[in-house]
């Protein structure tokens, strides 16, 4: 199996061996690529790249000015997909995201009509910025989307492109103007990555960058063909029923109940659903893959559990009493669960 030459983005065509080994080069060009405007954050791209590859939407939670959007918009320049952004606002509405009818006359006949305007939606990733900043009833103009790929509007159901994923910001909900967002979206989501501070090392190098001269341009380094070929191509990889079976186990420790763990039963109110046993296996299955293993072990479980978990687990208020947070909870779960 050779490399790719500098210059290609893929080509169809390729078998499973040889999109296998392609994956790792996908992997080391688009952290290459992103290298040039981000700086450090790796442990977030890598979460990032996880969910790029499992064809999942993932959201980054954190204060403003840690280059979010600026991380998701290079990664859709590195890949050349479509790419639509959309700034949430209170004042948003459905029909912003979805899209909207409007009256339409001929003026050679005088004949009237309706015609369907396409909102930002319809494209391959989607940046819902700063998405808990506006109410949940437009919000949920994503759901669909999110779930079946496809938009009902206008009295009609269209298919979107594929790819199409949705990479959102939230900012934390303490911040003032935030509105916390629903479970059924959240749930949506296969990551929640936080984003935190950068070093002092790399704030300084943050500052030079950006202070002098204009952002690095940023040239795709792979095709959306190839990349859904190697999105089709996890799916297709051995896996094992033993860290299955772990994933379940993980995510129905997290409900509350008579076999629940104390610090599930002390803390939460409300634990994962079956999405998380699900996105727990893909997860590992992406993270294993994306560092040339064939078959995913126990550790890429456990290092996609924060990710794939944090967004589930509703805490009550005897946590919050006691400044215990939802890292604390899945910390304990992941020392205490066994693997088999």
């Amino acid at each position: 199996m050779s490399e790719l030459p500098p210059t290609s983005t893929g080509a169809p065509g390729l078998d499973d061996a040889a999109l296998f080994d392609q994956l790792a080069h996908a992997r080391d060009r688009l952290l290459a690529a992103i290298g040039t405007r981000i700086v450090g954050q790796q442990d977030v791209v890598d979460q990032l790249l996880v969910a790029l590859f499992a064809r999942g939407h993932c959201l980054f939670i954190g204060v403003p000015g840690l280059a979010k959007t600026l991380l998701v918009s290079t990664t859709a320049e590195a890949l050349g997909l479509d790419f639509g952004r959309v700034q949430f606002t209170p004042d948003l509405m459905p029909a912003d995201i979805t899209g909207t009818e409007v009256l339409e006359e001929d003026r050679s006949t005088g004949r009237r009509a309706m015609r369907f305007i396409r909102g930002p939606i319809f494209t391959n990733l989607l940046l819902a910025d700063e998405i808990n900043r506006t109410p949940p009833k437009t919000q949920a103009a994503l759901l669909q989307a999110m779930q079946e790929g496809e938009v009902t509007a206008a009295g009609q159901t269209m298919k979107l492109d594929q790819p199409f994923m949705v990479f959102a910001t939230q900012n934390p909900i303490e911040q003032e103007g935030t509105y916390p967002l629903p479970e059924a979206q959240l749930d949506r989501f296969m990551l929640s990555v936080r984003v935190g501070y950068p070093s002092e090392a790399e704030e300084l190098e943050v500052v030079e960058r950006t202070t002098v001269g204009e952002l690095a341009e940023v040239q795709p380094v792979l095709s959306a063909e190839l990349l859904l070929q190697l999105q089709g191509l996890v799916r297709r990889l051995p896996t094992s029923r033993d860290v299955h079976r772990y994933a379940v186990r993980l995510a129905r420790a997290t409900r509350p109940g008579p076999d629940a763990p104390d610090a599930v039963q002390r803390w939460v109110r409300w634990g994962a659903g079956p999405r998380a046993s699900q996105y727990l296996a893909l997860g590992a299955r992406v993270r294993a893959a994306l560092r040339g293993h064939e078959v995913a072990d126990f550790d890429d479980v456990r290092a996609v559990a924060p990710g794939v978990l944090g967004h589930r687990v509703l805490l009550n208020f005897q946590a919050e009493a006691e400044g215990v947070d939802v890292d604390r909870v899945i910390g304990q779960l992941l020392e205490r669960v066994p693997t088999s």
